[in-house]
């Protein structure tokens, strides 16, 4: 098997539905999927009970995003890329096979497809057609984001899993990022394919439920990371520069991003990371 597709869930059935019937629509094979969930207390068991084509793993805990991530790379077995995906997408038409085409073409061990992001106020199955072609053979080499980014099996032999640590709080794709920089695994965001991205939906529902406004703890983040207040005013003042020259460079060439917001009906490009 080429690729297995990881998906952690918390709840929010509604969103996990929409995307595992995104996935199968756009060519994914059932088998290819495997669904972590994470402890749901909603109508999630119940309805991949009624799924069985659907693989899923039912924990009894909340392993946080960084746990269900490395579980779900364990259990995918010899699948040459494990690609780690939010529940709350939709993706566009063989999105994966496009996307794994396109890192191999570009030499890349870990890669996401572009990203839309807000609400679907608009035709999904059309845009994603006109900017895929559009937009096919783009390239930010250097970055990948959390939504949805594939990661071929030769990394984890070389630099480990995703950490685990809950304290980082949704930062473990940052995490996973710095650690694939500073070992020179080739990474990168590519324009064949495109999720669209409800909006973090399950990170939201645990604040709301909570009251907390951060899941983690940012300092502790950084010092995972090595980094003095120095240091972490360089990387960030990067990754705005990054995304700036970005936006740029590609709204210039082809009228749009690889990383768009829906703002009031109309695409914006995001211009942080």
């Amino acid at each position: 098997m080429r690729y297995r597709v990881v998906i952690p869930v918390l709840n929010q059935l509604d969103y996990t539905r929409q995307c595992v019937d995104s996935l199968l629509a756009s060519g994914t094979p059932a088998d290819a999927l495997l669904v972590i969930d994470n402890g749901s207390d909603d109508a999630t068991p119940q309805w991949l009970t009624s799924r069985p084509e659907v693989p899923s793993v039912r924990n009894r805990v909340n392993l946080g995003c960084g746990g269900a991530w490395t579980q779900g790379a364990l259990l995918a077995g010899a699948a040459e890329w494990v690609v780690l995906l939010n529940n709350d997408v939709l993706v566009s038409d063989r999105a994966m096979d496009r996307m794994l085409d396109a890192a191999d073409h570009h030499g890349l061990d870990v890669v996401s497809p572009a990203l839309g992001e807000g609400p679907l106020d608009y035709d999904f199955v059309g845009h994603a057609a006109a900017f895929c072609a559009r937009m096919a053979g783009t390239l930010r080499r250097g970055w990948f984001h959390g939504v949805g980014f594939a990661v071929r099996r030769r990394v984890f032999e070389a630099i480990g899993f995703p950490d685990t640590d809950r304290q980082l709080g949704g930062r473990e794709d940052v995490e996973y990022l710095v650690r694939c920089t500073r070992h020179g695994i080739p990474v990168g965001t590519v324009g064949d394919a495109l999720l669209h991205h409800f909006g973090s939906i399950t990170q939201k529902a645990i604040k709301l439920e909570t009251g907390q406004g951060d899941l983690g703890d940012r300092d502790h983040f950084y010092r995972k990371l090595g980094m003095g207040w120095l240091e972490r005013k360089r990387f960030k003042r990067e990754r705005r520069a990054s995304a700036l020259r970005w936006a740029a460079d590609e709204m210039g060439e082809h009228g749009c991003a690889l990383h768009m917001q829906r703002v009031d009906g109309r695409w914006e490009a995001t211009r942080h990371l």
